[in-house]
């Protein structure tokens, strides 16, 4: 298969599986991962349909990216844009479909199912290299820009001001202890600390080799 065509079913593939593990996410009520932690805080206290806001927060974003590099923008960044905030609507409202009445048990084992592919599916965009998501540009040119962080830790402290401005904005949103758990829990705990090392891992073994490029960290990314 030409090299191209492999980048550019690795970028769709990536953002779509993307928007469905964030739907699982919100679906398991266990804590979202970091950045949509934060969007479910601006959620609460702005009252505007959750995919346009997605659409509005991430052109603040792109902002950013066009600003310091744009070669972070590509066909992914725009799917990403337009269409993940859809997509996470319609995964959690097909979940609520399927699984009306899930135990706690199922809602785990969705969860953990939703870290491991929300780690992959981002592994396969950064490594087509089409463009990434305005917030993983943040991280990405971070590491870039201050060689003596690694991607992993730059991606940390992200998500860890994330978590933490989702938390303030829920709170002046009057949401109580069950809200925010269902937006700032577990799941996000685990993203927060671990979805950089594990994007990483997945970069290595698995995005890496499909483009039949050696199992070495990117400069980059680590």
């Amino acid at each position: 298969m030409n090299q191209m065509v492999k980048r550019i079913i690795m970028s769709i593939l990536g953002v779509a599986i993307c928007g469905v593990s964030v739907g699982m996410f919100k679906f398991a009520a266990l804590g979202v991962d970091p950045f949509q932690s934060l969007m479910s805080g601006l959620d609460a206290v702005i009252p505007i349909r959750f995919g346009t806001l997605y659409v509005i927060v991430n052109a603040i974003l792109l902002l950013f990216a066009l600003i310091f590099d744009r070669k972070k923008i590509g066909i992914a960044t725009f799917i990403n844009l337009f269409l993940l905030g859809y997509i996470v609507e319609f995964s959690q409202g097909l979940c609520e479909k399927l699984m009306p009445d899930a135990s706690l048990w199922l809602r785990i084992v969705i969860l953990l199912i939703a870290i491991v592919i929300l780690c992959l599916s981002s592994a396969l965009y950064f490594t087509a290299d089409l463009g990434v998501s305005t917030y993983d540009a943040v991280a990405l040119v971070w590491s870039q820009r201050q060689h003596k962080l690694k991607f992993a830790y730059c991606r940390v402290i992200c998500d860890l001001v994330c978590v933490t401005l989702g938390v303030i904005l829920l709170l002046l949103a009057g949401q109580n202890l069950t809200g925010i758990f269902g937006s700032v829990g577990v799941g996000t705990i685990i993203t927060a600390f671990f979805m950089g090392p594990l994007i990483t891992f997945f970069n290595v073994r698995v995005a890496q080799p499909m483009l039949g490029k050696p199992k070495e960290e990117k400069k980059d990314e680590g």
